[in-house]
């Protein structure tokens, strides 16, 4: 059995796919590389199966419909091989060190009979046009080097969240968690994230800047003017994790307040976006959005305690200004779109 699957979806990614698969090879006869050709257009399927062609024991190529970035992972899932499971995206690359690193780590757990549900490192923001760089570290949050669960990690920054940058799943325990991410949707690496946490018993952090996410290009999805002309997907992201779970009734109370944390920024940036956007429609969808949250009481009070999110909601021109201005220094100091 593998140690680890790494899944790389690709769609029309010719220009810069082999990055990524060249730092995934790194790993050697220790890892599995899926790709995953989403009905690309372009000359994707063909380096795909020339990778294949060259590394048959390491690399798998899947061609398959075009079904989104989602579907691209729920194929991936399915598919893998390995105990641990991790999305690179194919825009995106490993650093080779810190990847190497991680599989020897891996490998020791394993050996030792230590399997995690979760297993943690950082993520580098590439903003590659401005040669910027921004690392996400958890090391003052979580314990580093060793095992430990929710009640061991400390208070979250606004800036650390787990995105799917960070995360490596134990395969099993992703299967069993029954996570099926929607189809021709983006955004869903939020509930790639978000709808297997509370399957997640044990983790281990490594404080290692192994993912660099690339940040910069005109049509990628984080970029705000598509974001924005995406805004219904983000709002179906959006509903479907206030949907997955009744957080109230979630009783581990470090993963509750950190589920409560991870809906707060998702509710923050859809509102912020449709405030941009600035139309009577849109601030009617804002208004809409957090009633769809107010249908459960207790949730809405659970997300509704910080003074930003309350102002977020206010139909004012104050209101509508701060959480703008609130949006803007969160992209300006993180360099997130």
């Amino acid at each position: 059995m593998k140690l680890l699957t790494v899944a790389i979806p690709c769609y029309n990614s010719q220009d810069y796919m082999d990055h990524a698969i060249k730092t995934a090879l790194v790993g050697g006869e220790d890892v599995e590389i899926i790709l995953i050709d989403d009905g690309s257009t372009d000359d994707t399927p063909a380096i795909a199966d020339k990778f294949q062609e060259k590394y048959p024991d390491i690399i798998r190529v899947i061609h398959q419909e075009n079904k989104g970035h989602g579907g691209a992972v729920n194929t991936g899932i399915k598919e893998a091989k390995g105990r641990y499971f991790k999305v690179l995206d194919s825009d995106d690359w490993f650093d080779r060190e810190a990847f190497l690193q991680v599989l020897e780590v891996l490998k020791d757990l394993t050996d030792n009979r230590k399997m995690v549900d979760l297993f943690l490192v950082n993520y580098v923001y590439e903003k590659v046009s401005e040669n910027k760089s921004k690392s996400i570290s958890y090391s003052n949050v979580m314990p580093v080097g060793k095992m430990f669960t929710w009640k061991h990690c400390k208070h979250f920054a606004m800036s650390q969240n787990i995105l799917m940058h960070a995360a490596i799943y134990r395969t099993k325990m992703l299967r069993n968690s029954g996570l099926e991410l929607p189809e021709h949707t983006f955004y869903v690496d939020n509930l790639f994230v978000y709808n297997p946490l509370p399957y997640v018993k044990t983790m281990y952090y490594m404080d290692v800047d192994m993912y660099r996410y690339y940040i910069g290009r005109e049509d990628q999805s984080v970029n705000e003017k598509v974001m924005i002309s995406r805004i219904d997907q983000q709002i179906r992201v959006n509903k479907l994790m206030i949907d997955a779970y009744d957080l109230t009734k979630i009783d581990n109370e470090p993963l509750q307040n950190y589920m409560v944390k991870y809906l707060d920024m998702i509710m923050l940036v859809s509102t912020a976006l449709l405030v941009k956007i600035g139309t009577p429609e849109s601030l009617a969808e804002r208004d809409e959005l957090w009633d769809y949250l107010k249908k459960n009481p207790g949730m809405y009070k659970l997300v509704n305690k910080r003074m930003w999110l309350k102002l977020a909601q206010r139909r004012s021109a104050a209101g509508n200004g701060f959480i703008k201005l609130v949006y803007t220094l969160a992209q300006k100091f993180f360099g997130f779109n």
